[in-house]
């Protein structure tokens, strides 16, 4: 039961070290597979205008044109208010797919910093526990030779 802390901390290193690099990975991989889309913020858009869509702050800024462009196409109404045989229909159906994908990308994003930041939190958390346990052992350490100067005077 002494070495389960130990056990505790060792976890939450390895832990960490795995998050930190699965994070890392997911960023990477999301970041070149809309890369490889070749998508370009629009020039109407508030930010960004005219880059490349390569992570979350562009996809975001695209998605938020397109929601702009998809009303003006449906004259102000979404896909589920327009009528069924409404021409435009297919135009905002479309537009609005390509906003939920950019914002999947942009939760992607998120989630992957999030399993970055826990990882550097899980290590942090595991280092501090060592620390504890390293200043348990030293008093250990110290009162155990204080007994026996003690012992040894009588």
């Amino acid at each position: 039961m002494e070495r389960m802390p130990r056990i505790v901390a060792i976890v939450m290193l390895v832990a960490g070290a795995i998050l930190i690099v699965l994070g890392a990975i997911t960023y990477v991989v999301v970041q070149r597979e809309l890369s490889d889309e070749q998508i370009i913020v629009s020039d109407d858009a508030d930010h960004f205008a005219g880059e490349p869509v390569e992570g979350p702050f562009t996809a975001y800024a695209e998605a938020m044109v397109i929601k702009d462009h998809a009303l003006e196409a449906g004259g102000g109404q979404t896909y589920a208010q327009l009528p069924q045989d409404a021409p435009e229909r297919e135009t905002v159906m479309n537009a609005s797919f390509l906003r939920a994908s950019l914002f999947t990308s942009v939760v992607a994003f998120g989630v992957a910093a999030l399993v970055v930041a826990l990882g550097v939190l899980f290590i942090l958390v595991g280092l501090a526990l060592l620390g504890v346990l390293r200043k348990l052992e030293d008093r250990r350490g110290d009162t155990a030779s204080v007994s026996g100067q003690h012992l040894a005077a009588t």
